[in-house]
């Protein structure tokens, strides 16, 4: 297979202020002092999330704040009473003076409601929470922080393009060059990051005239075992011949199959998001003897969990948080 350069694409993070919805938490005074800050994540163990805890430990230091630092087990439905736990044990911290959250589903409505009743301010992070679902008036949260999946998956696009584009213009007219997706998901990081790729690729597209020569797929799994490989074939039967992988999940079953069975797999080109071990080890083969992982697109991590908790601190000491 033809040698393919490689890309790599860090993004910042954005901050948005929801300020003057909710009052200030003390910050001390009373027989227990409130010095911590509870960062609640959707995971502990996946090398993003290790990145995430030392940028909000970093903060913490700084600003003068213990950080605790807890996540389920792995990020499904089924772990969230795992998550329901270790955030209403942080509420009942005495010491929790405010909260930095990432939910993995639905069920914290009752805990949102606790945080305002307790005056701890919430700061969303990474996806925040879970569909948005009810919160109560007024609300804990006063910061978001996280990357645009929609214009990450995007940028992706933008890169993967530029490899693309000659392939898709040397498609005889009449036939089209397939691009499949694997969503990783349904919830709304896996629904932006699908659609945000699949819509600017077809922009692309378009401005060159080379619409009719396009056709993309976008496959969901499920959280079942084999799920992405299970996409990864039926986009291979359908005739992709390259693949955008919507999280390091993906990627991670992905690479198993395509050096496992490399025949199979081996003409595809393909594209990732988030840069694990698995994604890195991929990348910086020269795809000679499998598929080629032409590069991948990458969250700054570290600068997540430094953000959210500085946005908490800063809030807590009563000094300006803006976008």
């Amino acid at each position: 297979m033809k040698k393919l350069s490689k890309l790599f694409v860090a993004l910042m993070v954005c901050v948005l202020a929801v300020g003057g919805l909710f009052s200030m938490a003390a910050c001390g005074g009373g027989e227990t002092e409130k010095d911590t800050i509870a960062v609640m994540a959707k995971g502990e163990t996946h090398a993003f999330w290790v990145s995430v805890k030392r940028g909000a430990e970093r903060a913490g230091e700084e600003m003068g704040y213990r950080i605790t630092f807890r996540g389920p087990t792995d990020e499904s439905s089924a772990s969230v009473p795992e998550q329901v736990e270790q955030v209403t044990s942080a509420l009942a911290d005495s010491r929790t003076a405010a909260m930095v959250l990432a939910t993995i589903g639905e069920g914290f409505s009752s805990l949102l409601q606790s945080a305002a009743d307790q005056n701890i301010p919430i700061v969303e992070f990474d996806s925040g929470i879970y569909n948005k679902e009810e919160l109560p008036d007024p609300s804990p949260v006063v910061s978001s922080v996280a990357t645009s999946n929609v214009l990450a998956a995007a940028l992706a696009a933008e890169n993967f393009y530029v490899t693309l584009k000659p392939l898709i213009e040397a498609t005889p007219d009449g036939s089209t060059y397939k691009v499949g997706i694997i969503q990783h998901d349904g919830s709304q990081t896996g629904i932006d990051r699908a659609n945000g790729f699949d819509d600017k690729i077809k922009e692309l597209a378009e401005a060159d005239g080379l619409t009719a020569k396009l056709e993309t797929q976008i496959q969901q799994a499920d959280n079942s075992a084999g799920a992405y490989v299970q996409c990864l074939t039926t986009l291979q039967t359908w005739g992709a011949q390259a693949i955008f992988m919507c999280n390091e999940g993906v990627v991670k079953d992905c690479y198993a199959a395509v050096t496992g069975t490399p025949d199979l797999y081996k003409d595809l080109l393909f594209c990732g998001f988030d840069a694990g071990t698995a994604q890195q080890e991929w990348i910086k083969d020269e795809g000679e003897n499998y598929a080629h992982l032409v590069g991948s697109v990458a969250q700054d991590s570290y600068q997540i969990g430094y953000q959210a908790v500085m946005q908490a601190a800063k809030y807590l000491k009563g000094e300006e948080i803006t976008e």
